[in-house]
């Protein structure tokens, strides 16, 4: 069945990495659907297989058996829908903040003076405006993560996924950056899937998944909180 507010369905997709005695499943036929608006954590300790997932749902990998599709997404090419944040810096060195947010708009085919005002406009949106000229060598973790999103934000995709966002920094600067994502995705309208570790992180989003050995668990009975009780941290 396909309804318009799925922006990514996976069924029974399954990615095994090598070939013979050396092959490696990171994901076992996976049954999961992201929904416009939706707020999804999806929990698990590392090499669980959270990060090949996430690729998976951004066409960054494909699946090895079973299939991906993107039923609420326009057609055309699903980078342009779906922006992922990295975990580790991806920053192009030699290109300023402001460049950097840019960069993907150039690359499809915006005009360099268009690109760069909605790559302001992004900057604005996570609190980067003052960053622009700055080279990333001169950026903190949370200043780099912070420009990482808004790179993502100016293609106003209708998904946003976010792979251990904030795995490398601090826990109040990675509770920043949830902040920024929630309020980003809030401003754009589009839905938002984070992978993480962290309890603390994952009890900011509305529904949790989890991933245990390559398998995941619950997406099809999430545990949903109300946005009340997310708002206010409440746990219980």
């Amino acid at each position: 069945m396909t309804t318009p507010d799925v922006l990514v369905r996976c069924q029974n997709a399954a990615r095994t990495f090598g070939r013979g005695s050396a092959a490696v499943v990171a994901v076992h036929g996976a049954d999961c659907e992201v929904h416009a608006g939706d707020r999804i954590a999806i929990t698990g300790p590392s090499g669980s297989g959270k990060s090949t997932l996430l690729h998976l749902m951004a066409a960054l990998e494909r699946p090895t058996t079973g299939t991906v599709s993107w039923p609420g997404l326009p057609d055309g090419p699903v980078a342009a829908q779906v922006g992922v944040v990295f975990q580790g810096p991806s920053l192009v060195p030699a290109l300023d903040v402001a460049e950097n947010a840019a960069l993907p708009l150039v690359l499809a085919g915006v005009p360099e003076d268009r690109a760069r005002r909605r790559a302001l406009e992004s900057l604005t949106l996570v609190a980067a405006a003052d960053l622009a000229t700055k080279l990333p060598e001169e950026l903190s973790g949370g200043q780099a993560q912070r420009v990482a999103v808004a790179r993502v934000l100016a293609l106003a995709p209708r998904l946003v996924l976010a792979d251990e966002p904030t795995g490398q920094l601090d826990r109040t600067t990675g509770q920043h950056i949830v902040d920024v994502l929630l309020s980003a995705a809030d401003t754009i309208g589009a839905a938002l899937v984070v992978t993480t570790h962290d309890p603390a992180v994952a009890d900011r989003l509305a529904v949790r998944w989890a991933m245990h050995e390559g398998r995941l668990h619950a997406a099809s009975d999430p545990l949903r909180r109300s946005p009340a009780a997310v708002s206010r941290g409440d746990t219980s």
